[in-house]
């Protein structure tokens, strides 16, 4: 997908607050379950205190009753029991020997307990099953049990466990004490919880269910603020800033989504790439001020004309992107049609031109033809194929181009041109073709053009016009001059040593070129590294680089004449033509262009081509009739003087091998 911003916003777009918020959750909880345990311990720490106390009573009745039975005393015995104390003696078997006073122990549900003075046996009360021992030595409260028994007997009546409504609650426990001769004495114990502590208990337990609501309510708002912010920041993120409208990074998120659907599935949509073509012209002429606002009137035009889950935005400058649904493509193209006429008429002082390109996306089907969801969506290339589309338009009017598999492949050709041309140039895969020149009086050879081939591994020989366009583009033909220059010059040179009599050949050299200062230096350095004399290279140009920098152009001249090269003009009236060329310009030859001879334009043709023999021989320059394949037209050109002839009549380009038998013929 597309640039760094974009794939950040995805990413912000992507995430998700689901993580802080389970991990806020979680705190909460936390902190809930670490108060509820404080709470506990300080329930379990007044507990163990108060088992403490009435185990410190219990062991002292004990150690009473051991006495009254090693001296044999009443007079203990009966002191013990005035105290009012239930207790029971039990021997090592757990069965009950004594009983003194009301027994309500149950022998049967008892436990040892871990206090912070040691191991202590414990019996739940029959009676009053409030406080019992349980597991991993804790002491359980049953506080449905208590609550219970203080519904039915209320805080007024005289019962054990209430000796005081408003003061404390009486709880009973059995607690065993070793007696010395292997018994032992189990006590009715009183845990006694004052009201005081209770409430201590209820505030503690207040706080904590408030700061638990106060964290969910925090948890609330941060959410609703979270995603308030995030809302904000989408905004901020997806208005584009000339039209205050959708950008394209809002057309990227919401058109992927869309077509991801499920229910998207079975539709048919288009990708538009529209571009205002005039609007840099309306620019100049007018303000920036004024060509935003006629921006902001083409995007509501197109908003005017699209459906509720159709989609637009601004993308660049005068680019605007576009998503529809379609059923057929003439109907889509039609309702096109109508979109451009409105723009072209958005405001009523000026007729401007919008170009339109279409790539389209088809129902998404499996492999048996089902209908499926859409996974992998790249809406960035869809758009890119629309604008690849687009560019295929020319000229002034309005128009709409669809993208096919042809420009896909044309564009696999380009990729593999880019990624080949240096190996190809390293390897020496270009190869030298030599096109003879020819006197039309005497049939005899006077000259040569250099053309090139590629012959490619994978493709075999490719003819110039596949790839000659692609190196201009990208600037690689400067370096092809360069390639060519230095082998026609060592071609020369190896024939001159081999005492061929040769003659001179010409080297295209690319308009590019002549935006270097030191292009006649380049050009003189590469043939004196080869060795070979100046009057064997001809520089050829095309007139268009007239157009470019003409000063530039005639010192480059100028230095090229001086140092002995001579210059001829290529495709002269291919259309740039123009009488100044020929008369600032210091050039040796001239060559008529191949469309002068392609077609019988009659009397009329025949006046030009030899008006312009005749004008250049006036100038003191010779010329080169390109393209020449008939007899009739050689017959013409050299009874109104041609120097040269190049053409199919007498020979085509051929490799170097079969131009040295035509140069020795």
């Amino acid at each position: 997908m597309g640039n760094i911003k974009e794939e950040k916003f995805r990413k912000i777009k992507r995430s998700n607050i689901g993580g802080s918020i389970a991990g806020l959750f979680v705190l909460g909880i936390i902190i809930f379950s670490a108060f509820a345990l404080m709470i506990g311990v300080f329930v379990l720490y007044i507990i163990d205190a108060k088992i403490r106390d009435e185990n410190t009573r219990i062991v002292n009745m004990a150690a009473l009753y051991s006495a009254s039975e090693s001296k044999n005393s009443s007079d203990i015995l009966e002191t013990l029991n005035k105290t009012g104390n239930d207790y029971i003696i039990i021997n090592a078997q757990g069965e009950t020997v004594k009983v003194f006073g009301n027994d309500t122990c149950d022998l049967a549900d008892g436990g040892m307990i871990n206090t912070l003075e040691g191991v202590i046996t414990v019996y739940a009360d029959k009676d009053y099953r409030i406080i019992a021992p349980g597991i991993k030595g804790r002491v359980v409260v049953d506080w449905n049990n208590l609550r219970g028994l203080i519904s039915k007997y209320g805080y007024d009546k005289d019962d054990p466990i209430t000796v005081s409504s408003s003061d404390y609650i009486r709880l009973p426990i059995w607690i065993a004490a070793p007696l010395s001769n292997g018994d032992s004495l189990v006590g009715k114990a009183y845990l006694t919880v004052y009201f005081r502590e209770l409430n201590v208990v209820g505030i503690l337990s207040i706080i904590i269910v408030c700061l638990t609501l106060a964290l969910f309510v925090f948890l609330i708002v941060f959410l609703c603020k979270h995603l308030r912010n995030r809302k904000r920041t989408q905004e901020v993120f997806y208005m584009d800033e000339i039209t205050g409208d959708h950008n394209w990074l809002w057309f990227l998120a919401n058109s992927e989504s869309e077509l991801k659907k499920r229910s998207a599935a079975a539709n048919k949509y288009a990708v538009l790439d529209i571009v205002f073509v005039n609007y840099r012209n309306f620019v100049v002429c007018h303000s920036v001020k004024d060509g935003e606002e006629m921006l902001r009137k083409v995007n509501e035009v197109i908003r005017r004309h699209l459906g509720r889950k159709e989609m637009y935005a601004h993308h660049s400058v005068s680019h605007f992107a576009v998503m529809m649904q379609y059923t057929d493509r003439d109907v889509l193209e039609d309702r096109i049609r109508k979109l451009v006429s409105a723009l072209e008429n958005v405001n009523e002082d000026h007729k401007f031109t919008f170009r339109v390109g279409v790539d389209r996306i088809g129902e998404s089907v499996d492999e048996s033809g089902k209908i499926t969801r859409r996974r992998m969506v790249d809406i960035e290339k869809e758009y890119n194929n629309a604008n690849a589309a687009r560019g295929t338009l020319t000229g002034e009017d309005s128009g709409i181009a669809f993208f096919d598999n042809k420009m896909v492949e044309e564009q696999k050709w380009i990729d593999w041109v880019s990624e080949n041309q240096e190996k190809a140039l390293a390897n020496e895969e270009f190869l030298v073709y030599y096109q003879p020149k020819y006197d039309p009086r005497t049939n005899e050879l006077k000259g040569a053009e250099a053309l090139i081939r590629w012959n490619s591994p994978m493709y075999g020989m490719v003819s110039p016009g596949k790839f000659i366009p692609l190196f201009e583009k990208n600037g690689f033909i400067t370096r092809i001059d360069h390639y060519m220059l230095t082998h026609v010059a060592r071609d020369q040179r190896k024939w001159l040593d081999e005492g061929k009599k040769i003659v001179p050949v010409s080297v295209n050299v690319s308009r590019a070129h002549f935006i270097e200062d030191d292009l006649a230096e380049q050009i003189r350095d590469i043939v004196d590294g080869e060795g070979t004399p100046h009057e064997y290279v001809e520089i050829e140009l095309t007139e268009s680089a007239f157009f470019d920098d003409k000063n530039a152009l005639i010192n480059t001249l100028k230095k090229l004449k001086e140092y002995g090269f001579e210059v001829s003009m290529d495709d002269f009236g291919s259309g740039y033509s123009s009488l100044n060329s020929l008369k600032e310009m210091p050039l040796d030859v001239l060559k008529l262009d191949a469309e002068f001879f392609r077609n019988d334009d009659g009397e009329r043709g025949r006046i030009v081509v030899s008006e312009a023999i005749s004008l250049a021989q006036k100038l003191s320059m010779r010329t080169v009739a390109e393209g020449v394949e008939e007899k009739e037209q050689v017959d013409f050109l050299a009874e109104e003087g041609c120097d040269l002839i190049q053409g199919f009549y007498f020979a085509r380009p051929m490799p170097k091998d079969e131009y040295q038998e035509r140069m020795a013929q």
